[in-house]
């Protein structure tokens, strides 16, 4: 008789506590579904027609991201602050991170003139950034991911700040940055990002991507559920997608490996005066060299073969 109430109360334990863990589980899908939700942002285009065929992501084909880090004003769209491109292999499990310099000089399709290639987001949003960096690396984006760069500091926060291998000693903004492994929080991590005065456009890039990869390796690996609400709150007033929310799961569960072998590049070129506008050349050399890079990170070639 003993055994017999004991059992009943262990199976009553048992089965409170595993609707208690479906209630938290549900919990946390609805409000992950609930900020994919407001973040995405459908765009008004077909898709890229570099492509040979969709991408299926259940498949694991190779894809690609424009990463757009926007400086909004009130009553103004804003310009691209950066622009970065990544390509994402699940099959290599590696990740190919680009970085565009906001003052390139290339054709802004959509407008039908060359200008600084920041300025395709003024014009005409991320359809136009989008066409444009296509255009421009030869290459077909997927998916944008847009986000408001004074956000970076809230979700560096929400992560509990970040871990950065400095190579440059600096000040800004009343901060102190020394050469070595630092911790940064949200307030720094957004100071070093956008520092640029004592090296250059380049090395703001460089600091752009150290700061990025940090945040996904971060992301990756919170240590606390607690955290969740907060980042997803952050994410869901600042970034916008194309991406669903299905879209989302699928590429965490197949593409999730990918973000341990990253690997930086930077568009180079050189400094001229046009009309009195500083843009940066891009020899046609090294786009095609970088373009090719890409294209056999996204497999290209054997994307063609299957579909001939």
């Amino acid at each position: 008789m003993f055994k017999k109430v004991w059992f009943k109360v262990l199976v009553s334990v048992l089965g409170f506590a595993t609707i208690c863990v479906g209630i938290f589980a549900f919990s946390v899908y609805k409000s992950l579904e609930d900020a994919a939700n407001s973040m995405h942002s459908p765009i008004d285009r077909p898709n890229s027609e570099k492509r040979v065929k969709e991408v299926d992501l259940k498949e694991k084909d190779p894809l690609s991201f424009l990463i757009l880090g926007v400086d909004e004003r009130p009553g103004d769209r804003g310009r691209s602050d950066s622009m970065i491109v990544l390509t994402v292999n699940p099959n290599k499990k590696s990740i190919q991170m680009v970085s565009i310099p906001r003052d390139t000089r290339t054709e802004i399709v959509g407008k039908g003139f060359d200008d600084k290639i920041n300025h395709a987001y003024a014009f005409g949003g991320p359809e136009m950034s989008i066409a444009t960096v296509e255009n421009f690396l030869d290459i077909p984006i997927d998916y944008f991911v847009q986000v408001n760069m004074e956000s970076f500091k809230d979700i560096v926060d929400a992560l509990g700040g970040i871990t950065i291998n400095n190579k440059l000693e600096f000040n800004q903004s009343g901060h102190h940055f020394p050469v070595g492994e630092i911790e940064l929080n949200g307030d720094e991590a957004l100071s070093f990002a956008r520092m640029r005065s004592v090296d250059s456009d380049f090395g703001r890039q460089q600091r752009q991507r150290d700061v990025i990869q940090a945040i996904i390796n971060e992301g990756a690996s919170i240590s606390s559920v607690t955290k969740f609400d907060d980042i997803l709150e952050i994410l869901g007033n600042n970034v916008r997608t194309n991406l669903t929310f299905d879209e989302m799961v699928d590429i965490q569960a197949n593409y999730k490996d990918a973000r341990h072998d990253l690997s930086q590049h930077q568009v180079n070129g050189s400094g001229t005066i046009i009309d009195n506008i500083y843009y940066l050349i891009v020899a046609d050399e090294d786009r095609s060299n970088l373009s090719t890079l890409l294209k056999e990170h996204l497999e290209f070639d054997s994307e063609v073969a299957r579909n001939n």
